[in-house]
């Protein structure tokens, strides 16, 4: 059996003739690049990674066996706490597959605000992704332009929700409150203002030459083998494969608009890059062509004290959010508490395609790799 110590004193030869040692170092668990509490074992060759092994379970908190001991209806807060950055997709995820086990249809301007939302939500969730990005690069700037601009749409979602971060609000049987009477019209403020600071942030971003070069070529993976990984969104479609829940199994009012969704070519850093921005891009364009179109009706198809009795049975759902898909699995024995609860998290399964992407490149490239990727870690330790 080859031990720990064995692996460490292995040597290397070079073709000029010499040998290098390779060795150990931890990156985090606390190293901020990683963006949460995710620790990574890096075997060296000097500058050079060799090989990675991610070792997860610092923000282990028991969410899904905490969710086999709270009613159907609690589950809704559980799931925002996963990936707070798509907190409000995940609201929905887990209320569809409620919805699906108990045959509950809901109205279509139940369907159509849960729609804008979620874009709304997944351009907020990439402009803190953006920000950080060009903050683990090294460039400060970006930071502070991203949080600026998504605290627009905070501040949308505070006057509806009455939270920032970890928002409640979607569940089953529709919403909790209906939408402010300022939301309309905040939103086309917001549509204005974003679409030529989007361009701006290309400007700025995009186009130094340094950043392209941090990222062009760094951290490849191709198509197959991050389907392999079970990877999904972003990290996936820049790999060529243009896999989308919204296009290829449409939910909500996805039906209804018209978009695009962007792929990459080589499956690297810039690509992921890319794919994110033109993904904004595109959910402006979702949100426009719903905005002046929200049906008239109830914000909830029952009662809020009802209690939900699922029929005895398995139910899964899924649905895209800003990292890839996020699915819900449940078994009910026909109690007010599932018997079984289980996330299939996008962050878990775009972890692994780190395996592939790190080895062969240098420390700095591994930070851009991380960021790239965009994980939350919290979504990963359920």
């Amino acid at each position: 059996m080859v031990t720990l110590n064995d692996r460490i004193s292995c040597h290397t030869p070079n073709q000029d003739g010499t040998t290098t040692q390779e060795y150990f170092i931890n990156m985090g668990p606390q190293h901020p690049s990683t963006h949460g509490v995710l620790r990574l074992i890096l075997k060296m060759d000097g500058e050079t990674v060799n090989d990675i092994i991610p070792v997860l379970g610092y923000i282990h908190r028991g969410i899904e066996k905490k969710a086999e001991a709270v009613g159907y209806r609690q589950q809704v807060h559980l799931t925002d706490r996963l990936d707070y950055l798509c907190a409000l997709m995940n609201n929905w995820a887990v209320s569809a597959a409620i919805e699906k086990a108990l045959n509950l249809e809901v109205n279509d301007r139940i369907q159509t605000v849960r729609t804008i939302i979620a874009e709304l939500q997944r351009i907020q969730s990439h402009q803190l992704w953006w920000g950080v990005f060009g903050m683990d690069l090294g460039a400060f700037t970006p930071f502070l332009y991203g949080f600026r601009d998504r605290e627009k749409i905070t501040e949308i979602f505070e006057k509806t929700m009455g939270a920032r971060l970890t928002m409640n609000y979607f569940q089953p049987g529709g919403m909790m409150y209906d939408i402010h009477p300022d939301f309309v019209k905040d939103i086309k403020e917001f549509i204005k203002y974003f679409r030529p600071i989007l361009k701006e942030y290309e400007d700025l971003f995009s186009g130094n030459i340094i950043v392209q070069e941090r990222l062009k070529n760094v951290g490849i993976i191709d198509a197959q083998t991050a389907l392999a990984y079970g990877a999904t969104g972003p990290v996936l479609r820049a790999s060529g494969m243009p896999l989308d829940l919204r296009k290829m199994q449409p939910y909500g009012a996805y039906s209804k608009v018209n978009f695009t969704v962007p792929v990459g070519t080589v499956g690297d850093s810039w690509d992921r890059y890319q794919v994110r921005i033109q993904e904004m891009y595109q959910s402006l364009l979702i949100i426009e062509q719903l905005i002046d179109n929200i049906p008239d009706g109830p914000h909830m198809t029952m009662k809020y004290a009802a209690k939900i009795k699922p029929p005895a049975g398995r139910y899964y759902t899924q649905m895209e959010t800003a990292r890839g898909i996020f699915g819900t699995f449940f078994v009910s024995d026909g109690n007010d508490r599932p018997y079984r609860m289980h996330f299939r998290t996008p962050n878990f399964n775009n972890l692994w395609s780190i395996l592939k992407m790190a080895p062969g490149g240098r420390v700095a490239d591994l930070v851009a790799i991380l960021s790239s990727i965009d994980l939350v870690v919290p979504d990963m330790d359920r």
